[in-house]
């Protein structure tokens, strides 16, 4: 339905106007009936419905209506799925139209910059090409329902610790290429109808309050065309947020922030005309979703629940897997162990803690896939204490923690007894939820030492996992098989079984990197920081980056995951063998199924800049694809690379910059395992004029060969007293390239201050 929304807003006044860049409650916005201006609800959230059964200006705990509770985002990253992800995104928008919401509050793209972040089962990758390619799809598919998606956090919201307050500080160049980069590439290709802005400062500005974040990268930049919501209680200064880009406040502010937009602008502190962009943004997302009103349409739940069970398959990560213990036949007895088999770790805690429509629990979809072939045995392991709220209570205050003598020796007694032994561990939900940061990578000791136990009187033993981020696992040698499931949804269990049986082939892979142990990541040095500041001092060394750089090898490579069958890959190529940079190349290679058995694969390719005048990564992910083969069949995969493949983000020129020279294209299967290689020439449409000055080593002229020669034959002239040999010979020295051009003149030799001049004039008149 067309409508004139400028006309609209000329007949608003100006409370009004201030009015609607506030929530009416805590879910919905306001509506102004005289305007047929209607109210449309925001809820949470990314892998789940989060409902609340009441309205109401409260903290927003209460209990929510029943929805699909998907696998968390850390679990739905291990597919590599960009069909799959768009799938996960459409059943959710078809869940928000049957309950009537118009903008779900997902994806979390935020990048994982330390395994002790708390909200990490929330996001995506340490990688952000992962994270773009996972986030658009998702948004494609939950918009494709006409319902809106909110794209968080924005920007360099890493950790909890201090979230509302801490100032993050970051060099351009890192934000560019790491923590605005997957932001930048969903914005891109899926226009979210909303952005959300984060709780912290960046670069000592709230991002609430910060203009060059949220008006000239995000929508002069970038072009997004929706409106900027606030974190739930991020602002600091409503007005100065307002001028700086963010257009709704979030919850209801009870009319404090209106007051203030009020009176800053008739004191003229805000223009009118900022006010007027607001609200105009704002109105064009109310009645995009006015007009795409799918609301009250049923939605089929066991659909739904049977999709999740899909998903959560596609997301299992094989870690592990001597002498091919698993799939396990459907015969023999098994032991299953650990309080998780029953009652499952299956989502994070927080605000996108969804109330599930049923419940799989491995245990009882283990019995169904064996039937009567097998025998189950089950022993608790350990105790759990299963917190029900929105916030966990206790911050590593599980039961579990305590190893229970009695429940090991129980557990060891059936694993004697088995034919195989299945443990069930993982993460308590105490250890990580919004609000808090875990404070190790470790499991619960009494689950330690339950594996342990296992393992000395049962030599087929299998851990199967679940936890929103990377653990240690100091008992890895001692088990056969390893399943990291991370928290698989609702269906989980259902999942679990599928793939211990080989109903399902696993092929997950890895988002993130494990450190063998958290001393080994990073940010190990600088988090979550000092008083209310945090410096990302590794830069851009963020995961397997680092672990590349560094050469420290991780317990399992970003993008690791095994398969039950087996891939070859051969005959590398690229369509062409030297570009432009604004030419796209195609890189082709053929990969077969070499086992016996029907799975999925994901290729992965990474681009090196094999001579780089700036700090580079050794290789970076800029492209996969996951493809399915039967036993023997063969495909030929192809993924494009266009220019960011191949640029870094340049400071001085503002804007991303390919340098001229040979890059090479490493397809692999992981980060770890590279198996195929490639090199293409990449030439430099842009040239960046060097500006010579005093303070310019020799070196830095020297790198150019015209302007080298020009300089030692002007070193030589002048001094006189070497000979050519001696004079070049002289030059190449480390410490004659490491001096400034006016260290010429302090040497005394017949450098003068007017040679110099001269000489400059002359280097950078060139």
């Amino acid at each position: 339905m067309a409508r004139d929304i400028k006309k609209i807003i000329s007949e608003m006044t100006l409370e009004e106007k201030a009015g609607l860049c506030s929530g009416m409650d805590f879910w919905h916005t306001k509506g102004i009936d005289r305007l047929d201006i209607p109210s449309i609800m925001m809820s949470d959230g990314p892998h789940g419905l989060r409902k609340q059964d009441e309205s109401g200006a409260d903290l927003g705990l209460r209990k929510s209506v029943p929805a699909t509770c998907f696998p968390t985002a850390s679990a739905l990253a291990c597919s590599w799925d960009r069909k799959l992800m768009q799938k996960v995104g459409e059943a959710l928008g078809e869940e928000c139209n049957a309950e009537k919401v118009d903008i779900l509050l997902g994806p979390g793209t935020n990048i994982k910059r330390s395994p002790l972040c708390g909200r990490n089962f929330e996001y995506y990758s340490e990688d952000p090409y992962l994270s773009t390619e996972l986030a658009a799809s998702f948004i494609q598919g939950v918009q494709s329902q006409g319902v809106g998606t909110s794209l968080k956090h924005f920007a360099a919201n890493n950790q909890e610790h201090l979230r509302m307050v801490i100032d993050t500080i970051a060099d351009e160049r890192t934000l560019r290429e790491i923590y605005f980069a997957s932001f930048e590439g969903a914005v891109k290709k899926s226009q979210p109808w909303t952005v959300m802005c984060s709780y912290n400062r960046l670069n000592g500005e709230y991002c609430s309050e910060k203009r060059s974040l949220l008006n000239d990268i995000l929508k002069e930049e970038w072009g997004f065309e929706g409106f900027v919501v606030s974190d739930w209680g991020a602002v600091n200064e409503r007005a100065e947020a307002l001028n700086a880009g963010l257009e709704l406040e979030m919850p209801s502010s009870k009319g404090e922030g209106d007051k203030k937009i009020v009176a800053a602008v008739k004191a003229g502190k805000l223009s009118e005309s900022v006010l007027d962009q607001a609200v105009e943004r704002l109105l064009k997302i109310i009645f995009k979703a006015v007009d795409n009103n799918k609301k009250g349409t049923p939605y089929d739940k066991e659909k739904h629940h049977q999709l999740a069970r899909e998903v959560a398959g596609e997301c299992i990560v094989l870690l592990k897997n001597e002498d091919s213990i698993l799939p396990l036949k459907k015969e023999g007895t098994f032991a299953v162990i650990g309080d998780f088999a029953r009652n499952p770790r299956y989502q994070g805690g927080g605000s996108s803690h969804v109330n599930p429509t049923k419940m799989d629990n491995a245990y009882e979809e283990i019995n169904k896939v064996i039937g009567g072939s097998g025998k189950i045995l089950y022993a608790k392991g350990y105790r759990d204490d299963i917190n029900d709220g929105i916030f966990s209570k206790k911050e590593f205050t599980s039961n579990s923690d305590l190893p229970d003598d009695n429940l090991i020796r129980e557990a060891q007694e059936i694993a004697a007894k088995a034919d195989t032994a299945i443990v069930f561990a993982g993460l308590p939900e105490s250890y990580e939820s919004e609000g808090y940061d875990r404070r190790h990578i470790r499991i619960p000791e009494g689950q330690r030492k339950l594996i342990e136990a296992v393992a000395d009187v049962q030599k087929n033993t299998v851990v199967v996992l679940s936890n929103g981020s990377p653990i240690e696992m100091p008992w890895l040698d001692k088990v056969k098989g390893v399943l990291e499931c991370y928290l698989g949804g609702q269906a989980g269990g259902g999942a679990i079984a599928d793939i211990l049986f080989g109903i399902k082939n696993p092929s997950g892979k890895l988002a993130e990197t494990f450190p063998v142990r958290l001393n080994d990541n990073p940010s190990f040095l600088n988090f979550p920081g000092d008083n209310t500041k945090v410096e990302y001092r590794e830069g851009v060394f963020v995961g397997y980056r680092y672990y590349d750089a560094k050469e420290v090898a991780p317990l399992f490579p970003f993008g690791y995951g095994l398969s039950y069958t087996s891939f070859e890959y051969t005959d590398i190529a690229v369509d062409k063998a030297e570009i432009s940079d604004n030419e796209n190349v195609q890189i082709s290679v053929k990969v077969k199924n070499t086992g016996n058995m029907k799975g999925k694969e994901i290729v992965q390719v990474y681009v090196r800049d094999v001579e780089s005048t700036v700090i580079r990564p050794v290789k970076e992910l800029k492209g996969f694809e996951k493809v399915e083969l039967a036993p023997g069949e063969e495909k030929t995969v192809v993924i494009t690379l266009d220019k960011r493949a191949f640029a870094y983000y340049n400071t001085e020129l503002g804007d991303w910059h390919v340098e001229s020279g040979e890059f090479e294209i490493l397809v692999g299967r992981s980060s770890a395992d590279i198996i195929l290689r490639e090199k293409i020439t990449v030439n430099s449409t842009v040239q960046i004029k060097k500006l010579y000055t005093r303070n310019s080593t020799l070196s830095e002229v020297m790198s150019d060969p015209n302007k080298a020669e020009m300089i030692k034959q002007e070193f030589m002239d002048t001094t006189g007293i070497l000979t050519s040999e001696e004079g070049e010979a002289m030059a190449m020295t480390s410490m004659f390239k490491q001096m400034p051009l006016r260290a010429l003149v302090s040497l005394r030799w017949a450098f003068t201050e007017e040679k110099l001049e001269r000489i400059l004039e002359k280097l950078n008149s060139e």
